[in-house]
């Protein structure tokens, strides 16, 4: 089996485990490495005076990680730039948020090429390249501009933008071009490749073959859907983990019969928190003979706390959830609970089984593995209700769910009402075809579905850019 090398903006080193405060992308990738053996390649998250290409490797098992550091110019244009300010919200729909700079747009550049001068020597004859998400979209291009021939992924955890919407980003054109330097690009549902399709066939003069199969500039990859999944069956191990059952039982019994609704999310915009913090208002509002009988944990640790959009959203929902518990908290309940940490996977588990609601609201998001983490978690004799925004790309395999529109306060507030008042049965029903889903279309199947589809590709000239 050929061996497999993943690059991706950050590296998690395996070393730190699995049960630690991973995101969902460290852990999926973790997971297609101990499959297959091979190199994580990226960013260490640390700086450093100049940039010299110093790797630092650490091996666990079949798995070595290799991590540089950045020149603190970089994080601050190619990742709090480019990437966070730039590429992040336009791809989110937030053309509002959206900052184009110049430099931006030059470090994006310098710190893709960095990353490909870094680990072209690492790569040998038959590997199988895995690069991932929007902070480097052009290093395929680099690679191939470099004589690396071997073939070369792509995934898209985000969204991908309308084409009115792309058509905003001043070097659209030369982004998207460079996408077909890859083999196999991968997107997270199908409304994202037709996004995708649309700009390649309308903007670029390109055309359809079968397959997935698209061609501009005389170049061709095959574009395919691959949802991510989660490692379930750890997951599940994890909910009856003992940590689990220490957090599970805290809740309990912090709550004093109450029934728990929970949200947990990275601080972002994109999540839709302060939509979720509105429709909970409502729901208090309309249902008072429900205040005190019910209580909301929004876990929400911080991310980019440098980008002033991050800022003002965390100064925002401080306010809004102080607002909220001054205007209907007593003396011996408080109807939400906003915390600003993150917790490790056993501890997840555990507060998601206690969970009689789940909110996984985003007004945007790519897969959110949060909702298949909830559905893994639960107790299959009285399992939780799962109430999930139409916007999130999980939607598209999980209709079970209560699906809603995160923009309404109303809609949001009336799912609260169905998920509280659901009988016992109906929760049954409705969990067994989620968590079918989620172990049939976990972290293995994706790496399976993506890996086959980037070796089965057909070996193809790749012009360079000039």
């Amino acid at each position: 089996m050929s061996r497999l090398v993943v690059i991706s903006n950050r590296v998690q080193p395996p070393a730190k485990g699995a049960g630690g405060n991973q995101g969902g992308l460290a852990v999926a990738l973790l997971a297609a490495l101990r499959a297959n053996g091979g190199l994580w390649f990226g960013w260490s998250g640390e700086t450093t005076e100049c940039f010299t290409g110093e790797i630092d490797f650490q091996r666990d098992g079949r798995v070595v990680t290799a991590t540089i550091d950045l020149e603190r110019q970089d994080v601050d244009e190619y990742y709090n730039g480019f990437a966070n300010k730039t590429l992040w919200p336009l791809f989110h729909y937030r053309i509002d948020l959206t900052e184009f700079e110049r430099e931006f747009d030059s470090g994006y550049a310098r710190v893709n090429r960095r990353f490909a001068d870094t680990v072209v020597p690492q790569v040998e004859p038959g590997d199988l390249v895995w690069v991932h998400d929007y902070h480097l979209i052009p290093l395929g291009q680099e690679l191939r501009d470099r004589g690396i021939a071997n073939r070369i992924g792509f995934f898209l955890h985000i969204p991908w933008p309308p084409t009115g919407l792309m058509l905003s980003l001043p070097s659209h054109r030369k982004l998207v071009e460079s996408l077909f330097a890859y083999d196999v690009v991968g997107f997270q549902t199908a409304d994202w490749l037709d996004s995708f399709r649309d700009y390649v066939l309308t903007q670029m003069g390109g055309s359809e073959g079968a397959d997935g199969r698209l061609t501009a500039g005389g170049r061709t990859i095959r574009a395919i859907v691959a949802p991510i999944g989660i490692e379930t069956a750890g997951f599940e191990e994890a909910a009856t983990s003992d940590a689990a059952r220490f957090a599970r039982e805290r809740m309990y019994m912090s709550a004093t019969g109450r029934s728990l609704i929970v949200g947990v999310d990275r601080l972002d915009y994109s999540k839709g928190l302060r939509e979720r913090f509105l429709g909970y208002e409502r729901f208090l509002s309309g249902n008072p003979e429900r205040q005190g009988l019910v209580y909301m944990l929004q876990i929400a640790p911080p991310s980019r706390e440098k980008v002033s959009a991050y800022q003002e959203i965390r100064a925002d929902l401080d306010e809004l959830s102080g607002r909220i518990n001054g205007e209907y908290a007593d003396i011996d309940w408080v109807p939400i609970r906003y915390v600003n940490k993150g917790y490790p996977r056993g501890e997840l588990a555990g507060i998601y089984r206690a969970a009689r609601v789940a909110l996984v609201t985003p007004l945007r998001d790519g897969m959110n593995l949060v909702a298949k983490e909830y559905v893994a978690a639960q107790d299959p004799a009285d399992p939780g209700v799962l109430i999930l925004s139409r916007f999130a790309g999980a939607a598209a395999q999980m209709q079970e769910a209560v699906l809603v529109n995160p923009y309404s306060a109303e809609e949001m507030a009336d799912a609260i009402v169905t998920a509280l008042s659901m009988p016992r049965a109906e929760r049954i029903r409705r969990w067994e075809a989620l968590i079918d889903s989620v172990r049939r279309e976990d972290v293995h199947w994706w790496c399976d579905l993506f890996l086959t589809a980037l070796r089965d590709a057909a070996v193809k000239e790749k012009a360079c850019a000039p």
